[in-house]
């Protein structure tokens, strides 16, 4: 007899151990490496690996990798200097780096059995909390005491004071979570979406012949579902560095 086992979509954002070790030298009792901590070395050696093959420094020709990475820096750059300003370009390197982990990060989150490092909830919330904090840092540096004028818009009458301050401190505090939050729901969607049809398909195709050809026509569907998913990987690079682009300019010019 057989048993039908049913397994959650969720179960490939599972955070497990790879490796671990007790030891008495350290106050620490167990290390661990984590398939999230080895994806996210992934991620970075992918990242350094294309930028060192994409070096143009010590040839003639460029080669297509070193064209397709000034192509993105002028693109990051052009952003920067379209949201922040041309005389604070001192941020690019924040958000060229930053552009380049979450891309990598999502395409290869997209590789069959891999782990999704910014499908995770934490890594997600606690990157937009550092964003988060640093934003505010900033813009205390900068504006010192005026910087509570940001919530407090201009022209309002006095007695609308009160409502309008809890109003935006509402919305400023919610960025903390928000921009973690639209990565990780995104991503999370998405590939749960996949696992399930895949799990579906495999099924139908190997059910006989007759579901194998008739499966053909939604596993057409699923495919360009795929290449929709990878679509949305880079969208959604693309769209974290302009909303923190956008909350530079709010903490440098206080709108």
């Amino acid at each position: 007899m057989k048993t039908l086992i049913l397994y959650s979509p969720l179960n490939q954002f599972e955070v497990f151990s790879l490796l671990g070790l007790n030891s008495n030298i350290i106050p620490i009792n167990y290390l661990s490496v984590t398939n999230f901590g080895l994806y996210i070395l992934f991620s970075i050696f992918t990242i350094i690996a294309i930028h060192y093959y994409g070096n143009n420094e010590f040839n003639l020709i460029p080669n297509k990798w070193s064209l397709s990475l000034e192509a993105s820096f002028a693109t990051l750059s052009n952003i920067v200097r379209g949201q922040i300003g041309s005389l604070n370009e001192m941020y690019l390197p924040f958000i060229y780096s930053i552009f380049w982990f979450v891309l990598i990060g999502n395409l290869i989150s997209n590789i069959p059995y891999s782990y999704a490092v910014n499908a995770s909830g934490i890594s997600c919330l606690g990157f937009s909390f550092m964003i988060f904090i640093g934003v505010t840092i900033l813009s205390l540096t900068i504006h010192k005491v005026k910087f509570f004028s940001y919530f407090v818009p201009g022209g309002t009458p006095i007695f609308l004071v009160p409502l309008l301050v809890i109003i935006e401190l509402i919305s400023y505090f919610a960025r903390a979570i928000s921009l973690g939050v639209r990565l990780f729901a995104n991503l999370t969607a998405g590939h749960s979406l996949l696992n399930i049809l895949s799990g579906f398909l495999y099924k139908l195709f190997t059910n006989g012949i007759l579901f194998f050809i008739v499966t053909l026509i939604p596993f057409a569907l699923f495919i360009a579902l795929t290449g929709l998913e990878i679509a949305v990987s880079v969208i959604q690079a693309y769209v974290l560095i302009l909303l923190i682009c956008s909350y530079i300019k709010d903490a440098i010019y206080l709108h």
